[in-house]
């Protein structure tokens, strides 16, 4: 195989068409929603945080993601194609899964970022100094490049013969699995091993930081100092869900056989809402962003 051929929206022109500009759309809006978040965060001293920082980052990695697979997806229907090269789907696996992995691994560290703000307010400037700040960005890279390597390594090795046709939008690995002439038992029971042990790892550890941090915040006095605790949490939470929940229904249904239009929504489900909606998750419950988004806005 030298080639894929990726499954289109539809045949039909006028819908290809309907998908380059839905698409679009949806790709413009990410694009300037966490350009903008970045640029604040950037720009905006009050916003040098360790959470605002932090959050600068996903952002980033929320830009990564939806980068590697629409503009191809887009491109395809306006040229109204399916081919994707065997190197750019090895590209896409590979970029895919580290912006996914270090994304929610940033997640996980923003959950503790949340716990000492909230249940060691007195000792949060030297646990979350910039130093490791920067390490626990640095080590969210790492994790993602080597769960990445991973996945594409072991996907990438094996024979595809029984045919070239992907029933997905982009490179997904479970429908590359499907192509394999050799017996993929193994090398999918090793990936799934490799992938539940750190997102299930993850998401332990913010259930817990969690439980901590609204037993902690129960026990401030002022109903104001409740609410002020709640609303910087809240964000964060709504975007671990949005994460955990369109990921999950991606990967733990069963894999269809022939092409199906609930596949190919689920995975716009968990590739292109999540990076979408981040950023106005976040600019919607933030009074500070929001402050400053307006101080930008008004320079211009």
């Amino acid at each position: 195989v030298t080639e894929f051929l990726l499954l289109g929206f539809s045949d039909t022109r006028e819908l290809q068409i309907l998908h380059f500009v839905t698409f679009l759309t949806a790709y413009l809006a990410a694009l300037v929603g966490n350009l903008l978040v970045i640029t604040v965060v950037t720009m905006d001293h009050h916003l040098h945080s360790p959470m605002y920082y932090f959050l600068a980052n996903l952002s980033t990695l929320d830009l990564g993601s939806i980068s590697v697979i629409v503009p191809k997806s887009m491109a395809n229907s306006l040229l109204n194609t399916r081919t994707v090269s065997y190197a750019g789907c090895v590209s896409q696996v590979f970029h895919f899964f580290l912006f996914s992995t270090a994304g929610f691994a940033l997640l996980t560290i923003m959950a503790y970022d949340r716990y000492v703000a909230i249940c060691k307010p007195l000792h949060y400037e030297i646990i979350m100094n910039t130093r490791a700040c920067v390490k626990m960005a640095a080590s969210v890279s790492v994790v993602g490049a080597i769960n990445s390597a991973l996945h594409t390594g072991n996907t990438f090795r094996l024979p595809f013969c029984h045919s070239n046709i992907i029933n997905q939008f982009f490179c997904e690995v479970p429908q590359l699995l499907k192509l394999s002439c050799s017996d993929t038992y193994h090398r999918e029971l090793a990936a799934l091993a490799c992938s539940v042990f750190l997102f299930l790892g993850c998401f332990v550890f913010i259930i817990v930081s969690y439980v901590q941090i609204f037993t902690a915040v129960l026990r401030i006095p002022s109903e104001q100092g409740r609410q002020k605790a709640f609303s910087t949490c809240i964000p964060h939470l709504t975007v671990v869900s949005l994460f955990v929940s369109t990921g999950g229904i991606a990967y733990m249904k069963p894999i269809s056989d022939s092409p199906s239009p609930l596949d190919l929504l689920v995975a716009v489900l968990y590739s292109v809402v999540p990076p979408l909606m981040n950023p106005v998750i976040y600019s919607m419950r933030n009074r500070e962003i929001q402050a400053a988004l307006r101080k930008l806005l008004q320079r211009f």
